[in-house]
């Protein structure tokens, strides 16, 4: 990776630590490659991809 895209995603969680809701994907998935969320009357599938990428889908 570039060094200025390490400086640019180092800075990029700084903006959220000082927020107390914020969750870890880890959190989120307890261990799983996917979960499901309800937002109201709907199922959302969170998944965390081969690729390190976090997908959520209807």
């Amino acid at each position: 990776m570039p060094p200025h895209a390490q400086s640019t995603r180092a800075a990029a969680p700084a903006a959220h630590e000082e927020h107390e809701d914020v969750l870890s994907s880890e959190t989120l998935l307890k261990g799983r490659r996917e979960t499901l969320i309800r937002h109201g009357d709907k199922v959302y599938r969170l998944r965390h991809t081969s690729n390190d990428k976090l997908i959520l889908t209807k």
